[in-house]
């Protein structure tokens, strides 16, 4: 297996670069690359509402560097690459359209900047169509502008396999090596545990198989993961009992870390569904589904190609990448969100290119119609769907964070403003577009007691969220209910609370 390997790659060290390889270098091969960025960026921009408002996990992150509202509790999964990415504008603007367009652009360089590092170990064409494949994913398109980690651990995962690569090949590749360590930094950055999983393959190849600079390697992706995880482990410590203790309270809260079979539930997300948790209910259309099932069908035609093409070694490790990426949210949580696989369908990606690029070049004249054809017909149905489907999901994300916003405005008028508190149903989000600081006294969040929600009620307006037919925790049934939106909230009487 270790000969396997070493099977030498596109533009090796002391090899003559392959046809393919100068192809890939000309002047016009980025101009490719970065038409198919443009376009994602202006996708994102017309196809997903800039001012869709935030959704829950969003309002956590932003509040945690914003200074117009208080900061949401941060549960332990979490990790403080995604404040940091939007720092730039949540650190003095609240505008949430401002925020998306910053994240779109940013998004559509990213993608460009990782693709150009494949330039070399595959044709620009095949470049270029790996990008218009992840970057027309309704996935793809929904979460590049938001303020979510997913998306940018898979633009690390695609540049760190392309990084990795290229300083395999050539030693003296210092740009490369130090993009080993910064893309891996980066995945550790936004979820460090992603990133053990993605560059797991990686970190084998580096320590074990003989003929690789490992060293070198080695020491790259270390310091990568050290430099982006090195915050988190050191917060573990300070505010969450220990390194241990953290990854401990991170499995509980996702359901317990062990044997899941989740490949069901990320199937029925595939309808727009942000989070299936639990994931019940009919599976998609069949239709909505046919992608998830082509992606890696099409990938192993791509191996197949490779291996006519003489560059194994590297779809080899761009598939065992996908996998272990994927393994965690496949056959080990209870639950699914589309999000979660974001890097595997990165990482596929340039396979599934390959696969199709040759689909439409390779076959004899005789059946060249029948395929570009078929191949045609396939893309267009596809993107139909995908922007069904986005359309779908962006329009009820719309309509959830307009239900918050008006929850909002009606505790506003009943006196519950900033400072406040809040707790109880969707708390989190609601405090956030009210300006109030959000508590629970059970749950992932659980950050207060009883007795401390009473105190503060006794010096700032304090609300109890429910939904309409619930009831209030013992300690609010005697406050003032009022509707609130589609919600009702029970108003802690003193400090101005429950004024009209």
């Amino acid at each position: 297996m270790v000969k396997t390997l070493n099977i030498p790659l596109v533009g090796a060290k002391r090899r003559a670069p392959s046809s393919a390889a100068r192809v890939s270098r000309r002047p016009g091969g980025d101009v490719w690359l970065a038409l198919v960025a443009v376009a994602f960026t202006l996708a994102q921009l017309v196809l997903v509402r800039p001012g869709m408002g935030l959704g829950w996990d969003e309002t956590v992150y932003v509040s945690q560097v914003s200074p117009h509202v208080p900061a949401a509790f941060f549960s332990a999964p979490r990790a403080r690459g995604v404040p940091l990415l939007v720092a730039p504008i949540a650190s003095w603007s609240s505008s949430t359209t401002l925020l998306r367009v910053y994240l779109a652009l940013l998004s559509g360089l990213a993608l460009y900047l990782a693709l150009r590092v494949w330039r070399g170990l595959f044709p620009t064409r095949v470049l270029a169509t790996a990008g218009g494949v992840f970057a027309t994913l309704w996935v793809t398109l929904f979460y590049g502008p938001q303020a979510m980690p997913n998306y940018w651990v898979a633009i690390g995962a695609l540049a760190c396999v392309g990084c990795f690569l290229r300083a395999r090949a050539d030693r003296s590749d210092r740009a490369a090596l130090w993009g080993v360590g910064l893309s891996t930094a980066l995945m550790a950055w936004m979820r460090p545990t992603d990133a053990v999983w993605t560059a797991l393959p990686l970190l084998v190849l580096a320590v074990a198989v003989r003929g690789w600079p490992r060293p070198r390697l080695l020491v790259a992706l270390v310091a990568g993961l050290v430099a982006g995880a090195g915050e988190w482990v050191l917060e573990a410590y300070v505010s969450y009992g220990g390194l241990g203790q953290r990854l401990a309270d991170a499995s509980r809260i996702q359901g317990g870390l062990g044997w899941n079979f989740a490949v069901g539930d990320q199937m029925r997300s595939l309808s727009g569904r942000a989070l299936c948790r639990p994931c019940t209910g009919a599976m998609p259309n069949p239709v909505v589904m046919v992608w998830w099932f082509a992606l890696p069908l099409l990938a192993v035609l791509g191996l197949v190609i490779a291996v006519r093409a003489r560059r194994t070694a590297t779809t080899l490790l761009l598939l065992a990448c996908a996998t272990t990426a994927g393994i965690p949210y496949l056959f080990m949580i209870g639950y699914a969100a589309p999000r979660f696989l974001l890097p595997v369908y990165a990482l596929l990606a340039i396979p599934v290119a390959d696969a199709l690029v040759h689909l439409v070049t390779a076959p004899s004249r005789a059946w060249r119609p029948v395929a570009v054809t078929l191949v045609a017909l396939g893309l267009a149905g596809h993107l139909a769907v995908q922007f069904a489907v986005l359309q779908a999901t962006v329009q009820r994300t719309t309509d959830s964070h307009r239900a918050w916003a008006a929850t909002a405005a009606d505790l506003h008028r009943l006196g519950v403003r900033p400072p406040c508190l809040l707790t109880g149903h969707e708390a989190v989000p609601i405090a956030f577009y009210a300006g109030c600081s959000s508590v629970a006294t059970s749950g992932h969040n659980a950050n207060t007691t009883e007795t401390d929600i009473v105190r503060s009620g006794r010096r700032e307006p304090v609300g109890v969220l429910t939904t309409p037919g619930g009831r209030p925790p013992a300690y609010a049934r005697d406050w003032a209910p009022h509707p609130a939106g589609d919600l009702r909230v029970y108003v802690a009487p003193g400090a101005g609370g429950g004024a009209v």
